[in-house]
C-alpha cells in the first residue's frame, strides 16, 4: 500500500460531533468572536490508525530555549515524512504535550488531514463571556461533512453507532453474540430492486 492509495481516505472530512470551534478574536466589547474550527490529537490518530494501522509513526524533539513549550514533530505514513513545528499555546500552561498535540495536528495537515477545515469560511458569532463559549455553536457547510451526514439523520445514526461501541460488554462471548445478532438483522435487510428502465 502506497500513501496516494490511501490520500482521499486521509483527506475525507471528520464527523462534525469531532470538530471544535475555539475563538481566534472578539470584537472590543468582547460580544462576538471569530471562531475557528479544530479536530484534537485524538482524532488524527484515530484516522490513522483506522488507515494504516501499522504504518504510521510520530517522533518528537524538544526545542530549547524558546518562551512556551515548542517541539518539532516528525509524522511518517507508509514510508513518507512531514515535519512541523508545535506550539503550546497560553491556555496549555506551556507543557510538552499540548506542544507535541499541536505539532501532530500540523504535521498531519501536510499529509491532508483536516487540511480542508482550513477552507472553511470565517464566521463571526455571538459571544457568552460570562461562559467563554459562543451563544450559539457555528455550523459546517455541507461540503465539509462526511457524505453519510448530508443524508437526513445521518450523522445522529453514526454518533449512535459509536455510543454502542462503548456500549458493549467486556466478555468476549457476548461481543460475539452481539455480533452475531446485529450481522443478521443487517442481513435481513434487502436493497430496493431497481426497475427496469431505471439507472442501476
Amino acid at each position: 500500500m502506497k500513501l496516494s492509495d490511501v490520500q482521499k481516505r486521509l483527506q475525507a472530512p471528520f464527523p462534525s460531533h469531532l470538530v471544535g470551534w475555539k475563538p481566534q478574536s472578539y470584537t472590543k466589547d468582547r460580544s462576538r468572536a471569530l471562531m475557528l474550527s479544530y479536530v484534537d490529537a485524538r482524532a488524527v490518530q484515530d484516522r490513522l490508525d483506522a488507515i494504516c494501522p501499522d504504518a504510521w509513526s510520530f517522533e518528537i524533539e524538544v526545542i530549547p530555549g524558546t518562551a512556551t513549550a515548542t517541539v518539532k514533530g516528525r509524522l511518517t505514513v507508509l514510508g513518507v515524512t512531514r515535519e512541523d513545528i508545535g506550539e503550546a499555546g497560553d491556555g496549555n500552561l506551556g507543557t510538552l504535550k499540548a506542544a507535541s498535540s499541536d505539532a501532530l495536528k500540523r504535521c498531519a495537515v501536510q499529509f491532508g488531514i483536516g487540511r480542508y477545515l482550513y477552507d472553511l469560511p470565517k464566521q463571526w458569532v455571538d459571544w457568552d463571556d460570562a461562559r467563554r463559549g459562543p451563544k450559539v455553536t457555528p455550523e459546517l457547510p455541507d461540503w465539509a461533512r462526511p457524505d453519510h451526514e448530508r443524508s437526513p439523520g445521518g450523522a445522529h445514526l453514526v454518533q449512535a453507532m459509536e455510543q454502542l461501541r462503548y456500549e458493549l460488554p467486556e466478555d468476549l462471548d457476548l461481543q460475539r453474540e452481539v455480533y452475531k445478532h446485529l450481522k443478521a438483522a443487517l442481513g435481513s435487510i434487502h436493497p430496493v430492486p431497481v426497475s427496469q428502465g431505471q439507472a442501476a
